[in-house]
């Protein structure tokens, strides 16, 4: 009898066409967060565009060249996925300050935009250098209280260029400080228009009270977003219907349909404007680099995200050298487009894309309808936006917090708004290095005591109830120790401290702990340093004891021979460990002494 051969049940597999409901949900999800977010921060790029091109002295068209092109290569390159490219006020006024110091917009505007693409092509180089050299640390030289003072003064003089658009007047000084600008509008005050300045106002207060509701109900943020576009399109069917240019209100002008030309022949090289470029590139490449990074960084933190500084960094290049062969000017990750971009649900860089897609659109098609944008409302968005930027309450904050942080921030404050932006810049990096100089060349090491009933070591300053032993100091350093500092720390703090804790307590010191469980590192002038106060304190019968130095100082210190000059027994573990050996020394020297007594 022959059994019957059962087959064995086949386990079904999925079919390639089916997908898990829940992921394809959170995709179909996130792809209609970031097209919504990408429309949104597209109606907020069109007025930004064209009102920085105009305050870098450039054809408006080129503002939406450089909000096309741009966000295609970020979502490429970058890592952050709430951040939003585009221009911004700062460089564009920054660059048109530098580039317009050897060729003028108005006399020759041709050489002028070649030197706009060759600077833009520079920020690019120079950030792709700092990016592939994994250098993003340069960033952190622009402190909190810079960037502060920076942005308040460059906001407080944008705000002044723009009296010229809200006020209708025809000539006006290329000078960016609050001097030149306060003479030059009462220089030509004649020329001023009263229907351009109401119309100017009415839009401002507009888009302040837009602002004003997005802050007091952050879930109507659609407000704020749409009310540049809102004053825009107003000022387009005023100016159209209206004849406004009759009424001395002056409009963009002529806008031609057509995507990016290609300009990487325009690239100028000469010898005679080299100079010029390079500086406006470096300069205004790293306050992009800065103000792009911060604010990924910001909104990252929120979302408990991470970005990766050096890949940003290298996105940015790569955005300003492409974007420099194809007609567009600095790009970065401006704040207000990157607000209106999380706000409105961004999920993904594809909101940079879906903005890229929409631009081109606009270009295609409806880039002339915008040729008819009167000047005035150009003004008054610019002038709400850097509104924005003066931070007084931080302002305020510092002075409180931190006087010397105040110093710096109104340093850069006062430098840009009365001289000029890489003046008070520069001022406001000079000196935050001077302190940070200053705390290395100077670092406080403080006194331990025992605080009572523990076995914790703290500083008698800041916990007065800590009790000290009789002959035995003890002190933390908590600094690098350098040549800088070393002579400073051997002669004004440890021997100053034996001194004083000498006059103090009537007793003799026999014994200085150094605990240096803080110091990172250490030079040979700082070993040489402690060569000689064992020296110094030899001579003055005290020993000198070592606590806890970290590795990398007790590897220099062992090539140096210093463990071998000190002893190794005058290495200890812990600062309990080495007062319990000078207790151990106090007891084996008194019974020493006591048989030389009896035996004499």
């Amino acid at each position: 009898m022959i059994a019957k051969k059962h087959s064995s049940p086949t386990i079904p597999f999925a079919s390639s066409d089916t997908t898990n409901p829940c992921k394809n949900s959170l995709k179909q999800s996130n792809t209609l967060y970031d097209l919504l977010a990408g429309i949104t921060i597209t109606t907020l790029a069109i007025p930004q565009g064209i009102s920085y091109a105009k305050l870098a002295d450039l054809p408006p068209i080129i503002g939406l060249y450089s909000s096309f092109v741009p966000p295609f290569i970020y979502a490429l390159f970058g890592s952050s996925k709430n951040l939003a490219v585009g221009t911004v006020a700062a460089c564009s006024l920054l660059i048109h300050e530098t580039i317009g110091a050897v060729a003028s917009s108005k006399d020759d505007p041709t050489l002028y935009l070649h030197l706009i693409y060759t600077a833009t092509f520079f920020t690019g180089i120079f950030q792709i250098a700092i990016g592939f050299s994994r250098l993003g640390i340069l960033v952190d030289f622009l402190s909190h209280s810079t960037i502060t003072g920076f942005m308040g003064g460059t906001a407080i003089i944008i705000c002044l260029q723009q009296l010229k658009g809200l006020l209708g007047l025809e000539h006006f000084t290329s000078e960016t400080n609050v001097v030149s600008v306060i003479k030059a509008v009462l220089q030509y005050k004649d020329e001023c228009k009263w229907q351009s300045a109401v119309a100017g106002l009415v839009f401002l207060c507009f888009l302040q009270t837009a602002r004003y509701v997005r802050q007091r109900k952050p879930k109507l943020f659609w407000v704020s977003a749409i009310s540049p576009m809102a004053v825009v399109v107003a000022g387009c069917l005023y100016a159209y219907l209206g004849n406004a240019e009759q009424h001395g209100i002056a409009i963009v002008g002529d806008l031609k349909k057509g995507l990016n030309p290609v300009s990487i022949h325009y690239l100028n090289f000469d010898k005679q404007y080299l100079p010029a470029t390079i500086r406006a590139g470096i300069v205004t490449g790293l306050i992009a680099m800065v103000e792009g990074i911060a604010i990924g960084r910001s909104f990252a933190i929120i979302k408990n995200e991470q970005v990766d500084g050096n890949k940003e960094i290298i996105a940015f290049g790569f955005m300003n050298i492409i974007g420099s062969f194809t007609s567009c000017y600095l790009t970065t990750g401006p704040f207000s487009k990157t607000a209106v971009n999380v706000s409105a649900g961004c999920k993904t860089a594809m909101s940079n894309v879906v903005q890229g897609i929409c631009m081109m659109l606009t270009l295609l098609f409806l880039a002339p309808v915008f040729s008819y944008t009167p000047l005035v409302a150009l003004a008054a968005i610019i002038m709400s936006a850097m509104l924005g930027l003066i931070n007084y309450e931080e302002m305020y904050h510092l002075y409180k917090v931190d006087k010397f942080d105040f110093l710096i921030c109104m340093a850069a404050f006062f430098g840009v708004s009365f001289k000029s932006m890489d003046v008070g810049l520069l001022l406001s990096v000079g000196l935050a290095l001077l302190r940070a100089l200053l705390y290395v060349a100077r670092p406080a090491p403080c006194k331990l005591g025992k605080l009572p009933d523990t076995g914790l070591f703290r500083d008698t300053e800041q916990y007065p109830e800590t009790t000290s032993l009789e002959g035995i100091l003890v002190l933390q350093l908590g600094s690098p120790i350098y040549f800088a500092n070393c002579t400073y720390i051997r002669e004004s703090r440890i021997l100053r401290y034996i001194y004083e804790e000498h006059a103090a307590s009537k007793t003799e010191v026999e014994h200085v702990l150094l605990d240096l469980s803080g110091v990172s590192s250490i030079d040979m002038s700082g070993i040489e340093t402690f060569i000689e106060l064992g020296r110094v304190l030899k001579g003055k019968s005290i020993k000198l004891g070592i606590v806890n130095p970290r590795i990398e100082v007790l590897e220099k210190m062992t090539l140096a021979k210093f463990v071998d000059v000190l002893g190794r027994q005058a290495f200890h573990l812990s600062v309990e460990e080495a007062i319990n050996y000078c207790r151990f020394s106090f007891d084996r020297a008194s019974k020493s002494s006591s048989n030389n007594d009896d035996a004499a």
